[in-house]
């Protein structure tokens, strides 16, 4: 079975796709923003990696969140909630996690069907 990869870079590739399977890498947004304007940067970025792997969101299987403070779950759900279609909400954890920079307060991971 081939492997695709969609902007591969010399570390990483944004995403990845192996059979009828895409994995995209963690997400994150602009750094120093709110976490509701990461989160929507980030859904945006998650809609086009998918777009472009033949997928959309109505297909994500699972989904991973870390926020650097737990005290914005309710704000980043705010975004989440509005933005995954109902019917079709992924399997999905959240936790807390130092992020690549201090600046970064929400990153996301998905997988999903093709």
């Amino acid at each position: 079975m081939s492997i695709r990869r969609i902007d591969a870079g010399p570390r990483m590739s944004d995403a990845v796709i192996h059979g009828n399977t895409v994995y995209l890498a963690g997400q994150v947004g602009a750094p120093g923003e709110s976490v509701t304007s990461q989160t929507k940067a980030v859904l945006a970025l998650i809609d086009e990696l998918l777009a472009k792997a033949g997928s959309d969101k109505t297909k994500i299987l699972q989904a991973i969140i870390w926020l650097a403070d737990m005290s914005t779950f309710a704000e980043m759900n705010a975004v989440w909630d509005a933005w995954v279609p109902q019917g079709h909400t992924p399997a999905r954890a959240t936790g807390e996690a130092k992020l690549a920079t201090a600046e970064y307060k929400v990153e996301i991971i998905v997988t999903a069907a093709i």
